[in-house]
């Protein structure tokens, strides 16, 4: 498997939908986040009558023998809320236990400037992952291998000085805690193939179980959670386009809430990639785009365009809202002329034509 090229695109599945065009919080579109692949605690999701998943579950078939090596690997992000603090009076430094006391010295607040800094709430993201230690598939025919890792929760303030160099606000990061817990189950379906079963659940014990509104519940939720699988000793079966014998055992695979296809090099099958966002076998990243844009269906030429006809306050506002955001505004302020003329429209995978039989 061709793990740089797995991992690109997987990456690309991480942070779809992160932030989208115009890229800015105070956008209608940015202020609902995380719509795809997010594995809510079950508690919440059960109170919601299931409508949103507290589990996510992908199933495929693998040929081979039963001593081949599988390796699971999920993915997702964990939600940051950032608050805003300003001061009540410039510090020199923070004093001890300033984030614990009953009156810390600083209030909330929605927007604070602080030089030319331009200072908001928003949502950002902790990277996630949760390995399990490669295994042969018999390993897991009797019972499934199962791995639970907690991510902890907490509170970080940063300190935002002033051109005196005096701290004149906080950025204070808060996070919940959250737990997943991954199984894996493989059985034999008829002599050298297996299907194999990943059950990414949201075991989060809820910080207030009786009322969670949907935000709150998303601050303890997997988020844009997917699954990368690796065979070594046998081949992932495509589910888009199976063989023929095949075709019945494949429909009879239950996927919930993603859908795996092949990943890697066309013509590889070690390789899957289980995403919450349908893409065909063998998904790749454009070699002329100059890098992520976040927004679903995106076109890098429409989306470049766009960004150089904000006004100054619009660019003002991304590049401090997001880091991410302002590396997007960076790299296309910076863009040259000819790299431009790249995005405009390539055509791949033509084929000559074949004249038909009368």
């Amino acid at each position: 498997m061709n793990a740089k090229l797995v991992e690109d695109i997987a990456n690309a599945v991480l942070y779809e939908g992160y932030m989208l065009y115009p890229y800015r919080p105070s956008s209608v579109k940015n202020r609902q986040r995380w719509n795809f692949g997010v594995v809510y605690p079950r508690t919440y999701s059960e109170q919601q009558s299931g409508s949103d998943n507290w589990f996510m579950q992908t199933e495929c078939l693998v040929t081979g023998d039963s001593f081949a090596q599988l390796n699971v690997k999920v993915r997702f992000l964990q939600a940051v809320a950032r608050t805003i603090g300003e001061l009540k009076s410039p510090l020199d430094e923070l004093p001890p236990g300033i984030d614990k006391s009953d009156d810390p010295g600083f209030q909330f607040v929605e927007t604070l400037r602080v030089g030319n800094q331009i200072l908001q709430p928003w949502q950002e993201a902790i990277e996630r992952e949760i390995v399990l230690p490669t295994f042969p598939l018999a390993d897991c025919f009797s019972a499934p291998r199962s791995s639970v890792l907690a991510f902890p929760g907490g509170r970080e303030l940063e300190p935002v000085r002033g051109a005196d160099g005096r701290i004149a606000g906080l950025i204070v990061r808060t996070k919940d805690s959250v737990t997943g817990q991954v199984e894996v189950a493989a059985e034999c379906v008829e002599d050298g193939l297996f299907k194999i079963t990943v059950r990414i659940s949201n075991i989060t014990a809820t910080t207030n179980p009786s009322v969670p509104g949907r935000d709150e519940a998303l601050m303890q939720s997997l988020l844009s959670a997917h699954t990368i699988l690796h065979i070594d000793g046998g081949e992932f079966v495509s589910l888009l386009d199976p063989p023929a014998s095949l075709k019945e055992i494949v429909s009879g695979c239950k996927n919930v809430g993603t859908w795996p296809v092949l990943a890697g090099e066309e013509g590889q099958r070690d390789g899957m990639l289980s995403s919450p966002i349908i893409l065909y076998d063998y998904p790749q990243i454009a070699p002329e785009s100059p890098g992520d844009l976040f927004d679903g269906t995106e076109i890098d030429e429409i989306l470049a365009l766009r960004i150089l006809t904000l006004t100054e306050d619009e660019k003002r506002e991304m590049r401090h809202a997001d880091e991410r955001a302002r590396q997007i505004l960076e790299r296309t302020e910076s863009m040259p002329v000819e790299h431009f003329m790249k995005l405009h429209g390539v055509l791949r995978g033509l084929r000559p034509a074949v004249e038909e039989k009368q």
